[in-house]
């Protein structure tokens, strides 16, 4: 009869979430994610069976906590800006980070960042009303806003150049 668990799983996946963020996959060592989450090496692999698995289960997370909540957001903007200064302002670190770092090299999360972009995109065109080409390009958009850090002037200056568009 094995020993009971020493850590909470869910309070584990919540610090990778963290942790995977802010550094990248490839930015954090299994040590790292020892040290981090309290975890022993061995209830790590024996619970998540590798640094991947953990990665994937700390991406769903993120996905549902802070993507699915921005897909709810999306829904009572009613116009550019409101869509913009959401975009850019939601914790998308990580999906950001899988987007760039993982999914050209891994089609398990390839898979989940284009399901998450495309909802994304498919909120964003119900927002608004646009066809899915131009909520696309909003979410494009939005995203290299984010992702060069003037989000809230930029934002506001791409929105009023839209807002005619859509």
């Amino acid at each position: 009869m094995g020993r009971p668990r020493a850590f909470d799983e869910d309070e584990a996946v919540r610090a990778a979430v963290g942790l995977f963020g802010g550094r990248a996959y490839d930015g954090v060592s299994v040590d790292d994610l020892v040290g981090r989450l309290g975890v022993h090496r061995n209830s790590l692999y024996k619970t998540f069976g590798s640094k991947r698995g953990l990665y994937l289960m700390a991406l769903r997370r993120h996905l549902a906590d802070d993507v699915r909540p921005l897909l709810d957001a999306l829904a009572d903007a009613d116009d550019t800006a409101a869509v913009l200064r959401l975009v850019t302002s939601a914790r998308l670190d990580l999906l950001l980070l899988a987007a760039i770092e993982r999914a050209p090299v891994d089609p398990e999360v390839a898979s989940e960042v284009e399901t998450a972009l495309a909802s994304v995109d498919r909120a964003i065109g119900a927002a608004l009303g646009v066809t899915d080409d131009l909520a696309a390009a909003l979410t494009a958009a939005a995203l290299g806003i984010r992702l060069r850090g003037d989000a809230a002037g930029t934002a506001a200056a791409l929105a009023r150049r839209l807002d005619p568009l859509t």
